[in-house]
């Protein structure tokens, strides 16, 4: 029985949320989940627009992780 472990390179993650406050969380929250994965954050890029339905603003961010050296 062979037994391998492999490491992730880079992870992408998408996140959305309508208050940047809650944005901020779910992007603190999964930085201190992936340094169990030895993962950290490379670049970060946020975007804003208007929800037209909820007619609030909406606040999306994409996080780029990659393996700590």
């Amino acid at each position: 029985m062979d037994f391998r472990l492999d490491l992730l390179d880079t992870k992408i993650e998408f996140f959305e949320s309508l208050s940047l406050k809650e944005l901020e969380n779910e992007i603190a929250q999964q930085i201190d989940n992936n340094k169990a994965l030895m993962l950290e954050p490379h670049s970060i890029s946020h975007n804003v627009t208007f929800h037209p339905i909820r007619e609030k603003m909406l606040y999306s961010a994409v996080v780029h992780f990659k393996l700590k050296r």
